[in-house]
């Protein structure tokens, strides 16, 4: 048995303590009202994009005080922030005027062919078509298109928080499981779709069709089973916003596509991210305020997992590998819950001689548990952030989500499993 440090010890503790603080964040906001005092940091505690970068903090003065600064900085030096900057990126590219228009319109489009009233339809529509587009914007796009459009339409009506949860839940699921149509689009099959050799023929035919199949099926689902609170809501579009000129929206999706081809090679996605802020400043009156705050804060909740997961191989690795190829399916969905979707896949890329078959239960199984938490998923946190202020009480409870997460998550395991 390999000897575990204390810093790995540490790294698996903290780990925890961050999970449990996820679900206590409630208990920092009444802390805040009992203690005005220091409510500014209680709320500051309060806040969940803020948990993972806090505690992996306390881990690196930790590692400063008992291996010394040269330790921690090293550790901190090897860590992949390439993540947390891209979806910093797309997501302020995403949630544009003239790309939020643009996907709008098309919603639209989609929406008025189908023969069902408008308002469920763009629901379906927005639930359906925009995750799978993630497989060609990548996936934290998509949840940024999907979640303004929600922001702005639906979750602006006087609907029920019922609803508003079961839509979050079918949200995460369906980003989560509708990137693998491609092999670069979705972080956990990015991971190993290089060293296993998965093309996007291999894609399509043995994960993506699955998972487009589960993707529409949750989608009417929740269409159908919210049908009379959702054809009360009206479904024509906001006309508050001016037209955006095509020639500026062509110059958006010219940024946001040149960002998404290089979403691994930071130098040149934050090169044309800077071009990209100084051609906002220049057009600012086709710009609404960009969502700056958002999108830094949810790259320092993923800069902190990243911080925070890289000392939990020594336990995650043998729990995987313990397994065989059905028993890795229901594991990978039950720990991607409890650490980030992409760390799973890029363990098992680390084993050789693995069969196809427990190759496949690996990845899928990862994507399939990518709704059921926050952390289960990279771009859950960006939907969060941008719709957490439509709930009550301005945050998204864990329990609550895990729950709306369940049933579509249930409909991503029979797609993958029995077909």
């Amino acid at each position: 048995m390999q000897d575990i440090s204390v810093i790995q010890w540490l790294g698996a503790g903290l780990f925890a303590v961050a999970l449990l603080h996820t679900f206590s964040t409630k208990f920092f906001e009444k802390l805040a009202h009992r203690q005005p005092e220091h409510a500014g940091i209680w709320h500051l505690l309060g806040e969940v994009e803020v948990v993972f970068g806090f505690w992996a903090m306390v881990l690196l003065i930790a590692m400063f005080a008992l291996e010394g600064q040269h330790a921690a900085v090293q550790y901190l030096d090897t860590r992949n922030f390439t993540e947390p900057m891209f979806v910093f990126a797309i997501m302020v590219m995403a949630g544009t005027r003239p790309i939020l228009q643009l996907a709008a319109r098309l919603v639209h489009l989609v929406a008025a062919l189908l023969p069902i009233p408008r308002s469920p339809a763009i629901v379906f529509v927005t639930l359906s078509l925009v995750p799978l587009l993630g497989s060609f914007i990548t996936e934290p796009a998509a949840m940024t298109l999907a979640a303004m459009l929600l922001r702005n339409g639906l979750y602006a009506a006087p609907v029920s928080e019922r609803l508003k949860y079961a839509v979050l839940g079918v949200l995460f699921v369906n980003v989560s499981i509708g990137g693998t149509l491609t092999p670069f689009a979705a972080p956990p099959v990015l991971m190993v779709a290089e060293a296993w050799g998965w093309d996007l023929s291999f894609m399509i035919t043995h994960i993506g069709d699955r998972a487009a199949l589960a993707v529409l099926v949750n989608a009417a689902l929740l269409t159908g089973l919210f049908w009379r609170e959702l054809t009360t809501v009206s479904g024509k579009p906001s006309a508050d916003e001016a037209l955006v000129p095509w020639p500026i929206t062509l110059v958006h999706v010219g940024f946001l596509a040149g960002v998404a081809a290089f979403s691994h090679h930071p130098p040149v996605f934050m090169g044309l991210f800077l071009f990209f802020l100084g051609f906002t400043h220049a057009y600012e009156r086709y710009q609404n305020p960009l969502i700056l705050r958002e999108s830094l804060l949810v790259a320092f909740f993923l800069a902190g997992l990243v911080v925070l997961g890289g000392l939990q191989q020594w336990w995650l690795q043998p729990a995987l590998m313990a397994m065989d190829a059905d028993a890795v399916y229901f594991g990978a969905t039950a720990l991607t819950a409890v650490t980030d979707n992409a760390a799973l896949t890029y363990l098992g890329s680390l084993v050789p001689g693995l069969s196809l078959e427990f190759k496949l239960a690996l990845v899928t199984g990862a994507v399939t548990g990518g709704g059921l938490t926050l952390i289960a998923n990279a771009p859950n946190p960006a939907g969060a952030a941008l719709l957490k202020g439509s709930f009550s009480q301005q945050a998204i409870q864990p329990v609550a989500l895990l729950l709306a997460a369940l049933a579509p998550t249930l409909v991503a395991m029979a797609a993958f499993r029995l077909f």
